[in-house]
């Protein structure tokens, strides 16, 4: 659609990482604003999130490299092509993940609770940075012929994600970005009120993870299959587990209180 927002000579901004680095602004402005009504120090708030976005960009690359590395050698995982692709989400989220937990720990926040302000914040950013997909062209849909299907025609989308030209699309990348937005205004409201820690986060896991998993079906996969599965719905299935154990583990945690 309009993967280059400014070029001048051989330099161009993408339009994608511009809307990733908003996508991050505006995700930990909500995080900070939830961290001070939690009564979290909002300092090693800030630092977590930086932590956080560096380790989940480092993750969906790798995830990315790891699903297709038949065609990647050396000098292209260390391109620029590479730096600027979406990499794969879910990649990105478990290494989050795992990073925001051990720092977490040693700063003594609480691992739950710190993870119920984060996850409206990441749904918010996710939801920006899918617009940017848009723009540059990737994590296309298959074709098709509904009203609403996106027609890409800019030949330097097509040489920097291969999209095909003059078809028909599911527009998947909205399709995620408008299920993100609804789910940032339901984590968000759900945060801001009185509610058992992991909840928030675990139903961030839950219905993330199965919007994603139905939208694999619209999305064309450069991936083998495995199972009739993408790698992608695979890894959406393992979180959204995680996501229903947590929950279960709160409810079961209310009741032994009542």
């Amino acid at each position: 659609m309009y993967p280059k927002l400014i070029e001048i000579g051989s330099f161009y901004l993408p339009t994608y990482g511009v809307l990733v680095a908003l996508g991050f602004l505006a995700g930990l402005a909500a995080t900070v604003k939830l961290a001070k009504r939690a009564g979290l120090n909002s300092e090693l708030i800030t630092n977590l999130a930086v932590y956080v976005a560096l380790s989940g960009m480092l993750g969906a690359k790798l995830f990315m490299v790891a699903f297709d590395w038949r065609e990647y050698d050396l000098g292209r995982i260390f391109s620029f092509e590479t730096l600027q692709a979406a990499g794969v989400f879910q990649g990105g989220l478990i290494l989050a993940l795992i990073t925001a937990v051990f720092y977490m720990r040693a700063q003594g926040l609480p691992v739950l609770g710190t993870s119920d302000i984060f996850a409206p914040g990441v749904a918010l950013g996710h939801a920006i940075g899918r617009l940017g997909c848009f723009a540059a062209g990737c994590c296309w849909g298959v074709e098709c012929d509904l009203p609403w299907a996106v027609t890409f025609h800019d030949p330097v989308a097509h040489a920097l994600t291969n999209v095909p030209l003059e078809v028909g699309l599911h527009p998947t990348q909205l399709y995620e970005s408008g299920a993100e937005a609804v789910l940032f205004w339901l984590l968000y409201s759900m945060a801001k009120k009185p509610h058992t820690p992991g909840r928030v986060i675990g139903l961030y896991l839950v219905l993330s993870s199965a919007m994603r998993f139905g939208i694999e079906y619209l999305r064309v996969h450069q991936q083998p299959l495995t199972a009739g599965l993408s790698l992608t719905q695979w890894i959406s299935l393992g979180l959204g587990l995680a996501g229903v154990a947590l929950l279960a583990r709160r409810s079961q945690a209310q009741l032994a209180q009542a």
